[in-house]
């Protein structure tokens, strides 16, 4: 459907406009007719959400104004899919696809989740999420990209054209710093304006630039001021430096005032709390400028006509094959082989003997994270436990290893009692039970929650907690404690979807039946050639992970396996990194994300060699959760008294650990290859628009092809007072290469890239004099350094 490209999107003449402009001298003469016909009621309709007569099951609505041909808008959750009430495809989480390093991937994703938006009846679609991924325990880190700003500023740009090509309105998020979930609606981000501009506004600046017709603020405050009431960010900021043209919305439910209209916010999402009849009468008091609502109505309108919505186009058939065939190709794409001793991985039907499958997410598989991005597939997935037998044949034996299922907790074992099923009405919030649960004999008890419609967390005695949410994929989530024998309070909060009632069943794993499990698993190692251990967690939007930990009993499991058999091989289905006291003990690991419905098809051509890993990590892996930079303190994370400091300023992620001299686990931009490349004849030279064009020639010097992801990182200018990095990607090119051959690949540095943000003179400024230029596989993995003079 041809509609819109990205260079109409980014020429349509739209200028931006202070909240207390004339609105008529801003807009496009159709849009400047719209508003003048527009009757107050009918602006105030256009500036927050409404109740859907005709709903998809959408996340919000905004209702039309028919008499002047103003249709109805719809929005929908996108992240990973298109989440309204039918099937649609579950995609990779956007990590995986980050991890994947490939802008026309990303570009494909983005077209293929658009088309299928406008197919589902929607017209706006809430993604993709830009956010900085500051700290490794973070709830939505599967939801967005990476911690490097010039990766995720890449992939989101193309990501938002595909988007915006089906003439599907993205929505960028979350303006700005929601960078974790606990607290999120209350905690002030402390950030400073050099970090703000170098580390987290990258990632809008370019959604922008590739056309994002509208920006969602986020729920925390930012330094100071609620972020969607921030004059300095939503128009000084996002408007004036940034030329952003379209609108703002809030996050879902955010405590607002009328005055957030004129201070930046044009509308309030889902409904008119406060955009309603309050911003009537402070209108009618002269409270707040007519004005600044005629604005915020045209810049909405603006959008629409952009998108050729207010002419009513016909929507596209959906594509659900080729929106599938995009899952799979993204999932083995942005797949990271994290360990292979001995070329223990590919797998082979001669050489691998029989199989022991072992894991819960191996037989249920693991889609998706929970929260406003959970889809439910358009069709049944296969699990990998089928797809491996397929090829390993029907010996292929499977235990579970860890049933997080566990059994239903006795009823004499809490106090009140707790009638499964039980939670929250529709659209409600708060603590569901809270009372007694008693362990009969002291040890780790895995306490589990299914949850349908919706999510929340549990406390144990009061400081042990964990999070929970629509676990429809993996059945049941909860936290592993450990239990002295005795009472021990409890206590269950939650949140249900604005649509269906929270529902929640409450069951335990006990330490003897933990044992009976591993210890069924560990002989069927033993029993088997090669294990593959499947494990995986429950990250969710709205709470944080409590620590860096596999839930439940997984951690012992994978060392318990190993330890009876060397050639275990490890498949991580996780948001984001996690920490492996076994990994010595392992042949190999592959990290495979939340790899969506064709997951298991993806992780099996991986396995078994039908397709060679090639992605990269996006974020760096700690040891554990004592080395992160958010270590320092509860002022660096979660908060203290309501703050949190962005001490580390502009060294965040492995900028962080090479100032810190600190080896992590895993590094930014590792990932192995069943091949292998060498690097060499690495030069640097400036380039004709203000940057440099770095070449370098990578090798295939194994048996197979292969991908590789070369990266050029940049060391800091002599001539700059300010804080600097003492390292930062500059840029990178991805390259397939055949066994044996080589490429010289010109890598590309932007302008921007040898650039700081000069805090007192609100500008860029150049970063000259002579600077390090280093290339190779990763951050901690640069073979090849020179140096240029930048003019």
């Amino acid at each position: 459907m041809a509609v819109v490209v990205a260079g109409v999107l980014l020429t349509s003449g739209l200028a931006a406009a202070g909240a207390a402009a004339d609105p008529a001298a801003k807009f496009s003469p159709r849009v400047r007719d719209i508003v003048g016909e527009l009757t107050l009621d009918e602006k105030l309709s256009l500036v927050h959400g409404g109740t859907d007569p005709n709903s998809v099951g959408e996340a919000g609505y905004v209702p039309g104004v028919p008499r002047l041909g103003i249709p109805s808008l719809r929005l929908a959750d996108g992240s990973a899919g298109v989440r309204v009430d039918k099937p649609s495809v579950v995609m990779p989480a956007p990590v995986s696809l980050a991890s994947s390093f490939d802008e026309s991937l990303a570009t494909r994703y983005g077209a293929g989740v658009g088309r299928e938006a406008r197919a589902l009846g929607t017209d706006a679609l809430l993604s993709p999420m830009v956010n900085t991924i500051r700290i490794p325990y973070g709830g939505r880190n599967f939801e967005t990209f990476s911690e490097d700003p010039l990766l995720t500023s890449r992939i989101a740009a193309a990501e938002v054209k595909g988007i915006a090509g089906q003439g599907t309105i993205p929505v960028v998020k979350h303006l700005a710093g929601n960078n974790q979930e606990n607290d999120r609606q209350t905690i002030n981000v402390q950030m400073d304006d050099q970090t703000l501009h170098e580390v987290e506004l990258p990632g809008f600046e370019a959604a922008v630039k590739a056309g994002a017709g509208a920006v969602m603020c986020s729920y925390n405050n930012f330094n100071g001021p609620s972020a969607c009431a921030n004059g300095d960010l939503l128009t000084g900021i996002l408007r004036e430096q940034l030329a952003f043209k379209g609108w703002v919305m809030s996050d879902w439910r955010m405590s607002l005032t009328p005055e957030s209209l004129p201070k930046g916010l044009d509308q309030e999402m889902p409904d008119g709390t406060y955009f309603g009849d309050q911003l009537k009468t402070a209108i009618s008091e002269g409270k707040i400028p007519q004005s600044a609502l005629d604005t915020a109505v045209a810049r909405i309108l603006g959008q629409m006509d952009r998108f050729h919505l207010l002419d009513n186009p016909a929507r596209p058939s959906r594509d659900l094959a080729g929106l599938t065939a995009t899952a799979q190709d993204v999932a083995q794409a942005g797949a990271v082989l994290l360990r292979n001793e001995k070329a223990a991985l590919p797998l082979s039907t001669t050489r691998s003997g029989s199989v022991a499958v072992i894991g819960y997410n191996a037989k249920t598989p693991k889609l998706n994270g929970g929260g406003s991005s959970h889809v439910l597939p358009s069709a049944t997935p296969a699990s990998p436990l089928d797809v491996i037998k397929q090829r390993a044949g029907s010996a292929t034996t499977y235990t579970p290893g860890y049933d997080p299922a566990g059994e239903a907790v006795p009823a004499d074992a809490l106090s009140p009692a707790y009638t499964q099923g039980g939670g929250l009405p529709a659209g409600s919030e708060g603590v569901f039970y809270n009372g007694t649960i008693t362990a009969p004999t002291e040890g780790d008890y895995s306490i589990q929650l299914q949850a349908t419609g919706g999510g929340g967390f549990l406390q144990v005695d009061g400081v042990a907690s964990g999070l929970f949410g629509d676990s429809i994929a993996t059945g049941y989530t909860g936290i592993t404690v450990h239990l002295t024998a005795g009472q021990h309070s409890l206590l269950l909060y939650g949140f249900a979807d604005f649509v269906k009632p929270l529902q929640v069943n409450l069951h335990w794993l006990t330490p003897a039946a933990a044992q009976t499990k591993i210890a069924e698993a560990v002989a069927a190692a033993k029993a088997a050639t090669t294990p593959i251990v499947f494990a995986y967690d429950d990250s969710s939007e709205g709470l944080d992970r409590p620590d860096l930990s596999l839930p439940g009993y997984q951690d012992e499991l994978i060392d318990a396996v190993a330890t009876a058999n060397p050639r275990t091989v490890v498949v991580l289905n996780t948001a984001s990194a996690v920490k492996m006291p076994w990994l010595a003990k392992t042949a190999a690991v592959l990290e495979m994300w939340y790899p969506g419905q064709k997951g298991a098809e993806a992780t099996t051509a991986l396995l078994y060699g039908d397709a060679n890993p090639q992605g990269k990590l996006t974020q760096t892996f700690p040891v554990d959760e004592a080395h992160t930079l958010v270590s320092g303190g509860a002022g660096l994370y979660p908060g203290q008294d309501g703050q949190v400091k962005y001490t580390e300023g502009v060294d965040i992620g492995y900028r962080w650990y090479a100032d810190k001299k600190m080896t992590p686990l895993f590094p930014f931009g590792y990932g192995l290859s069943y091949t292998s490349f060498a690097y060499s004849g690495l030069t640097a030279t400036n380039a004709s628009d203000g940057g440099l064009d770095v070449r370098v020639t990578v090798r295939n010097t194994g048996t197979r092809t292969g991908t590789e992801v070369a990266q050029v990182f940049l060391g800091p200018s002599p001539l700059v007072t300010a804080p600097q990095a003492p390292t930062a990607l500059g840029g990178y090119a991805k390259v397939t290469l055949t066994a044996g051959a080589y490429r010289t690949l010109t890598i590309h540095v932007d302008p921007r890239q040898l650039s700081y943000w000069d805090s007192a003179a609100k500008a860029w400024k150049r970063g000259g004099g002579t600077r390090s230029v280093k290339a190779g596989s990763s951050s901690a993995s640069l073979p090849l350094s020179t140096q240029v003079a930048v003019n």
